[in-house]
């Protein structure tokens, strides 16, 4: 075995075990999956295998010898690399620059750029890694990106290659490549930790998989013998349907979102929405895919009122929202699943059930004439933390001592209790275990069937060929292509679209009017 972590516990100041007992062996050469629901222990495993967390009690076994990794520079300096879901690249620095950073060759006190370069292009060219090593990191795409994260840790002498959500912002065809790099890593005796809640890619990708559940281990299986449901099944401990029913479309007359001619540039005088224009109807759901910088954001930003410098209209229910406060935009019954669940989708320091009702303080049934409905909104709070299964010790404690799939759940219940008319969800089911991804999807078609008109932005494929009515592809401020007949879509098509291999220039049904 080349690292064996044996009964690792680790409990937090506040008393959550977020590992109890928990050991997990890898072997020389294999791509491993470690998977469980929100809150497993997961990330904390990894934490203190990476170094940013240090166990209670168990040890590290590493290349057969017993070792104490006390730092993230520590667990790199014995072989251990970590890719981030969010990458950790410098925008503004050259590919070299990234994958050289903090352990450059020098030509006295300076960078000697030239042996950058030539390193960069080495490592690159050793793991067959197709990438211009001379480029703008802010310059190229994500699937690149990540290459560029892989290719960092591979310069370091990574041994043992950890990847948190590796294929969350891959396009299909970028998720195929990097498939072939994994096994060409796993080839030349690289190991890998695969952390997924995507199920079919560990039956693709993986030799074996080790399952969480409440911070213990439920055991490692060969990922041949096993099922995707009972995967599932160990994870949540029961029965966990990943099929559900698309009821017929009732797509209302009225248009509860219109927009026309939007144009938005960013900060920096980029343009990042152009020239766009489309309706939503009440009752049908309009997946909108792309890959990650392609205007998404920008657009949400705009529509829900973060955003107010941009050309063109936009009309709420009728209503244009130019002059429109977020408050306001609010008051027309639009809910918000933002993309940033921790910087804008919560107050990490105030508790859930502040969370839970800050978009609702002036709702009657919650404020009183002078004082807010203290019993009421205890009682709704245990409510929903039931209803969504937030992992919690109770409704006072704070936001940001959750899980990250928890901090989602208790989003994503804010904003549906609401009762919307419109929805944005904006990657709603991003790092959300299997049973809390069903029962969000399963949501979004209630609201769907009962009238609501639904904007879902998702980079999980799966997901919008199975919600969406209608669907979208952004590329550059535009729609690259758009499909009105959802089920005649193949995912390679989608994939080009994304890509911006092709680009159809005659779109239909996009406006109703």
């Amino acid at each position: 075995m080349v690292l064996q972590m044996n009964h690792i516990m680790k409990i937090y100041g506040n008393g959550v075990v977020a590992n109890e007992d928990v050991s997990l062996e890898l072997r020389k050469g294999e791509i491993h999956a470690l998977l469980g629901e929100n809150g497993a222990g997961k990330s904390t495993l990894m934490k203190v295998l990476f170094g940013i967390e240090s166990p209670d009690q168990g040890e590290i076994i590493l290349n057969g010898q017993k070792t104490a990794i006390k730092s993230p520079q520590d667990a790199i300096s014995k072989g251990i690399g970590m890719v981030h879901q969010h990458f950790m690249l410098v925008p503004s620095l050259s590919v070299a620059e990234n994958i050289i950073l903090g352990v450059a060759p020098k030509k006295g006190i300076f960078i000697d750029m030239e042996k950058a370069v030539k390193a960069a292009q080495d490592i690159a060219r050793e793991y067959n890694f197709d990438i211009n090593v001379n480029e703008k990191v802010e310059e190229i795409p994500v699937g690149i990106k990540q290459k560029v994260e892989i290719l960092k840790a591979l310069y370091r002498g990574a041994e043992i290659l950890i990847l948190d959500e590796p294929t969350a912002v891959l396009t299909p065809q970028e998720t195929e490549e990097l498939f072939v790099q994994l096994l060409k890593l796993k080839e030349k005796g690289h190991t890998i930790i695969f952390i997924s809640h995507k199920l079919d890619e560990i039956k693709k990708i993986c030799d074996r998989a080790t399952i969480m559940r409440n911070g213990k281990s439920m055991g490692t299986y060969e990922v041949a013998d096993i099922t995707t449901q009972e995967m599932s099944k160990l994870m949540v401990g029961h029965e966990v349907s990943l099929q559900f029913d698309k009821n017929e479309q009732h797509l209302s007359d009225n248009i509860f979102l219109k927009v026309r001619n939007l144009t938005v540039h960013n900060s920096q005088g980029v343009m990042k929405v152009d020239d766009l224009s489309f309706d939503l109807k009440g009752g049908e759901i309009l997946g909108i895919a792309g890959v990650e910088g392609n205007g998404q954001t920008e657009l949400i930003d705009t529509i829900t009122g973060l955003n107010k410098k941009y050309k063109g209209s936009i009309q709420i229910k009728g209503k244009d929202i130019a002059q429109a406060s977020i408050r306001d935009i609010r008051d027309m019954k639009l809910a918000h699943i933002p993309e940033d669940r921790m910087t804008t989708g919560c107050a990490k320091t105030l508790s859930i059930k502040e969370n839970l009702f800050s978009n609702q303080y002036r709702d009657s049934r919650y404020s009183g004439r002078f004082f807010m409905k203290q019993k009421v909104m205890d009682n709704r709070s245990d409510e929903l933390i039931k209803e969504y299964l937030v992992k919690c010790k109770s409704r006072k404690q704070n936001v940001g001592m959750l899980s990250g799939g928890n901090i989602q759940k208790v989003i994503v219940a804010r904003e549906f209790s609401t009762e919307p008319d419109i929805i944005i969800a904006n990657q709603p089911t991003r790092g959300i275990d299997v049973g809390a991804a069903a029962f969000i999807r399963k949501r979004l078609l209630e609201f769907r069937d009962a009238g609501c008109a639904v904007i879902l932005i998702s980079a999980d494929l799966t997901e919008i060929f199975s919600l969406s009515d209608r669907l979208a592809v952004m590329y550059k401020g535009k729609f690259a292509g758009f499909f009105n007949d959802v089920e005649k879509v193949t995912e390679d098509e989608l994939g080009q679209h994304m890509l911006g291999i092709k680009k159809d220039d005659v779109l239909e049904g996009v406006m109703y009017e």
